[in-house]
């Protein structure tokens, strides 16, 4: 991969990461539509969560949840790409510093248009 593809592979990672740390609820949801389709996915082991207003729903429990309530934020790791696949890494980490409070990695198909259809979090 180029540095070009590599930076803004990064780029979109962040900004999938930077949805679950935002504070405004309607700029959330715009990112929301602009990073998932219409009819995206995200499975997880407690459930599946479809289209746009599930997933607003299912972030802004987990940032009040995790972000407002703790103090802890969303941060994205090792992040690669295959075809229409993505591979990205997470951690939740305390604002202020300190020992990673949960971690992970999420497998994200895209549509054509660059948008997350499905997303499978481990």
């Amino acid at each position: 991969m180029n540095r070009q593809n590599q930076e803004q592979l990064q780029q979109f990672a962040e900004r999938y990461m930077a949805v679950w740390n935002e504070a405004d609820a309607e700029r959330r949801y715009k990112s929301i539509t602009e990073l998932w389709t219409e009819d995206g996915v995200q499975c997880t082991p407690e459930g599946e969560y479809r289209g746009h207003q599930v997933l607003g729903k299912r972030i802004s429990t987990n940032y009040e949840t995790f972000v407002k309530a703790q103090g802890l934020l969303f941060r994205a790791g090792n992040v690669e790409e295959h075809h229409d696949a993505v591979k990205l890494s997470w951690e939740m980490l305390p604002a202020q510093g300190g020992e990673v409070a949960g971690s992970g990695v999420l497998f994200l198909l895209l549509s054509d248009d660059g948008r997350v259809r499905l997303d499978y979090q481990f």
